[in-house]
């Protein structure tokens, strides 16, 4: 025996209902029946504006400076930190490198003779056995060139008018 619910799902009536209810809703789709569809405007909006997916803001505090050691803390023993990447500061230079040419030299009757040496754009006057720059003394002028002489004995020669390059201590 069939139960109630089977019998009425499997009636003729009961289908021809369900069938006649699917005409008039499609019927009434169809002739608009059920009102009108809504003015839609682009200036008024009753939501709120879509937040995004993804915490931006706090990106920035990742990268503060605050968050990581500080370069002092690393000469601790840390395996975490090495120096081996951090360049050796050179050593502060000692000399230093001069252009220097011999324009000659003059002597008058009384005095020693006086030699004219030009450094970079400047002349200098002074006579032999004197100091010409730093630690370099003129020890000896020719015709065609000119010594120089420092303490520890070391002589550079200066040929007229020829530029040289000679490195001094700087003081």
């Amino acid at each position: 025996m069939k139960s109630a619910a089977s019998q009425t799902l499997g009636s003729r009536w009961f289908a021809a209902c369900v069938h006649g209810g699917f005409w008039l809703l499609l019927y009434l789709a169809v002739a608009g029946f059920g009102g009108k569809s809504p003015d839609f405007r682009e200036t008024d909006s009753f939501s709120a504006p879509p937040q995004s997916a993804a915490p931006v803001a706090k990106v920035q505090q990742l990268f503060s400076p605050h968050l990581y050691p500080k370069a002092a803390d690393t000469n601790l023993f840390n395996p975490f930190f090495t120096r081996h990447f951090i360049p050796t500061q050179p050593p502060a230079p000692t000399t230093r490198k001069i252009e220097m040419t011999y324009e000659g030299f003059y002597q008058t009757a009384e005095s020693a003779k006086q030699t004219i040496v030009r450094i970079g754009e400047a002349f200098i006057v002074t006579p032999i056995g004197a100091r010409v720059i730093s630690n370099l003394f003129a020890s000896d002028a020719t015709l065609n060139a000119l010594i120089l002489t420092n303490l520890a004995a070391q002589t550079n020669i200066l040929l007229l008018n020829t530029k040289k390059e000679i490195e001094v201590p700087i003081q």
